[in-house]
């Protein structure tokens, strides 16, 4: 899939899903009204099934459109891993690189040292 196609599939999922939500929302409402007034019944019935129908079918766009969801968040999580593990070598060869200039700073100073010291022995 191209990734405008990806894009349009994300935006879609996230319509229906929102849908579903809704009806679901609203479902909930109307069965409360319906426990509270029960003389009601026969109207609300036929929402009810109208609002049963409007959810089932925005699960369905949510399960056909999740496949962009998917494939997007997993081309994004490729392209920041990958440059993730690439800044942990670079981290890993500067922190080698700083040990070993801390070694070798601090051989030449252990050997300035003995050269002083042999020095000072040499002139008294």
């Amino acid at each position: 899939m191209k990734q405008n196609q990806l894009s349009e599939y994300k935006k879609r999922y996230h319509k229906y899903r929102h849908h579903a939500w809704a009806g679901l929302g609203f479902l909930s409402v109307v069965l409360a009204v319906r426990l509270i007034f029960q003389e009601s019944t026969q109207v609300l019935t036929p929402i009810i099934v109208i609002l049963g129908m409007y959810i089932i079918v925005s699960l369905v766009f949510t399960y056909k459109y999740r496949a962009g969801l998917q494939a997007e968040d997993a081309g994004i999580a490729q392209d920041s891993s990958v440059e993730l593990e690439k800044e942990k070598i670079r981290a890993d060869v500067e922190k080698a690189r700083l040990k070993n200039e801390k070694k070798k700073a601090k051989a030449e100073a252990k050997q300035e040292k003995k050269r002083d010291k042999n020095h000072d022995e040499k002139n008294l």
